[in-house]
């Protein structure tokens, strides 16, 4: 999978003593966030993972909103594993699991969901900020993945910055797009119609469209 366009820790954030890193954008973005899962995931209870879960504050928070849901946060990266590691020790929450290593560009995800010794029958996948910053591979290992461990009531949600009918909803969004292809072409600001079609084609549906702050959406998908 690729590398983060900023690597927390290494952006000039704080980093605490016991690694616990600290995003800017958590701040912004924690409490729409939970806006958005709580229309769904309010009342559930069951397995959640979170992949490219980067510092760890996100996952925190929902859990602490969640008694009854089970959160497994994941990232490649060995900062972010650490970071993640560090928040869940220091909330004392008990349905944060360690995160996992969870590759996207491997529709099996990683050895312990693959041998069904890691979170199964999964009631919720979140994504956040990862599809634009990767190739399409992992869009597709995504919802590939999804397809194989959620249960049939579960869902996948996905945040960040999406075109709608090959447009970008503002011109911010057009010139971080830019600067990701010209860095990466691979990378890019996806489409919500390609997405739909890739889910689709796994076996789901667009049941809901959020609108966010910052020109953001959260899309969530159900079983077809």
């Amino acid at each position: 999978m690729a590398e983060y366009v900023v690597e927390f820790g290494r952006d000039g954030g704080r980093v605490e003593p016991d690694g616990r890193l600290d995003a800017p954008a958590f701040h912004r973005n924690h409490e729409p966030l939970w806006a958005a899962l709580e229309k769904h995931l309010a009342g559930r209870s069951g397995d959640v993972v979170e992949v490219g879960s980067g510092t760890g504050q996100h996952v925190v928070h929902f859990a602490r909103h969640t008694p009854d849901l089970v959160w497994w946060p994941s990232d490649l990266n060995q900062r972010h594993v650490k970071s993640i590691e560090a928040w869940r020790v220091h909330s004392g929450l008990t349905n944060v699991r360690s995160p996992l290593r969870i590759d996207l560009s491997d529709p099996d995800w990683c050895p312990e969901m693959r041998s069904g010794q890691g979170p199964h029958d999964l009631a919720a996948v979140f994504c956040a900020n990862v599809i634009h910053i990767a190739p399409w591979t992992v869009a597709e290992g995504l919802f590939a993945g999804a397809g194989r461990y959620l249960r049939a009531d579960g869902e996948l949600f996905l945040y960040g910055p999406f075109k709608r009918d090959g447009k970008h909803t503002a011109l911010s969004n057009a010139v971080f797009d830019t600067s990701l292809r010209e860095g990466n072409p691979e990378w890019g600001v996806r489409d919500v119609a390609d997405v739909e079609a890739l889910g689709k084609a796994a076996g789901f549906r667009l049941i809901d469209t959020i609108e966010m702050p910052a020109n953001n959406l959260t899309l969530v998908f159900g079983r077809g």
